[in-house]
């Protein structure tokens, strides 16, 4: 299948590129960005985070602008990546959907509409046929998809193999990598040697997605979770991974080894349709000091995050640390492995 990447010279963007590179289902076919790189070879309008990774070709190919009309221009992709920002992701995307293509959204604009599903392949895969009801409810013959927020999609890993434990609280304090600002994200002389206490709408984000992954879809909408949760999200000088320090409640009281094997024993319905970004999708790691960003965080070719320190809590129940690729699991691995999802179902 033939894809067109929006938002392809941001770091998410650049990532899918790169991830894409020889992938068995998925072809590049367009990169599109915005005004000020449209008309521009690749190369000359993406910051390459590491430029011998650029794969073969892609650095000549001309940069489309980010709308229907100059993508089929330069091609004729049969799927859209969306990576673009924020505050131009929302229209852009109704404009490829209305066109008659499946979107696969890394922006937040859509994740909490009740017709849009909001995905985690191993997670909620059920979800996705949600599509099918958005397409009639809008008159579209594409479909809008999302991933979560990157700190969310780890946190939601980590927790859906307690949801047999009776899980009804969490508490999450997230310490998140400079990479997920994007590029050029953080002033260096805010980031270096400094913890930043505050980013803008993420705990928001982590506190409404979760309920919604956890959810029940009834055949038209989610019912979220009954769940509480409070989050503390941080931002620290480290490139790449973020780390969760999380504590919960779990009301049947499993043992710790219970617990464990709850997460070693998971593994999701993207293993067992052997899809090819598919891997195990937790690691716990018994060693006091890890997981650690700079040691763990590409386990699994950066789509398997890590686990440690679970203990008892005096307050709730239990407590351990979670660690994720935030650009890989967190974004750009997440969506490509949604996408085989949703060929493998016959939804694109």
């Amino acid at each position: 299948m033939k894809v067109a990447i929006l938002g392809a010279t941001g770091m998410v963007g650049q990532y899918l590129v790169s991830l894409l590179q020889g992938h068995p289902w998925f072809e590049t076919e367009v990169l599109a960005a915005s005004d000020r790189s449209a008309g521009k070879k690749y190369r000359e309008a993406a910051h390459w985070i590491h430029p011998s990774q650029m794969p073969s070709g892609i650095g000549e190919m001309e940069v489309a602008n980010s709308d229907v009309k100059s993508v089929e221009e330069l091609g004729s992709p049969d799927i859209i990546f969306s990576c673009l920002p924020s505050d131009i992701a929302g229209g852009v995307e109704e404009e490829f959907a209305s066109a008659g293509y499946p979107v696969f959204s890394k922006a937040a604009n859509h994740r909490l509409e009740e017709d849009v599903p909001l995905i985690i392949p191993e997670v909620n895969p059920s979800h996705a046929t949600l599509v099918d009801f958005q397409k009639e409810k809008r008159g579209w013959q594409g479909f809008i998809t999302t991933d979560p927020n990157c700190s969310t999609t780890q946190l939601v890993l980590s927790l859906f193999p307690l949801v047999q434990f009776d899980l009804s609280k969490v508490m999450v304090t997230t310490m998140q990598a400079l990479s997920g600002a994007g590029y050029p994200g953080v002033p260096s002389l805010d980031a270096n040697a400094n913890v930043i206490p505050f980013i803008s709408k993420e705990e928001e984000k982590l506190e409404s997605e979760t309920l919604k992954l956890l959810g029940e879809f009834d055949g038209e909408k989610i019912i979220p979770a009954e769940l509480k949760l409070s989050a503390t999200c941080t931002r620290v000088p480290v490139q790449h991974g973020h780390l969760e320090s999380v504590t919960v409640s779990l009301e049947a009281k499993p043992s710790l080894e219970e617990v464990k094997e709850a997460w070693a024993s998971f593994e999701g319905e993207p293993l067992k349709l052997g899809l090819p970004s598919a891997v195990k999708p937790i690691r716990y790691r018994e060693e006091n000091d890890r997981p650690q960003p700079r040691l763990d965080c590409d386990e699994g070719n950066g789509m398997t995050i890590v686990l440690g320190r679970l203990r008892m809590d005096p307050i709730l129940d239990y407590k351990y640390l979670c660690l994720g690729h935030n650009v890989v699991r967190g974004a750009a691995g997440e969506g490509i492995l949604q996408a085989e999802l949703f060929k493998a179902k016959g939804l694109i």
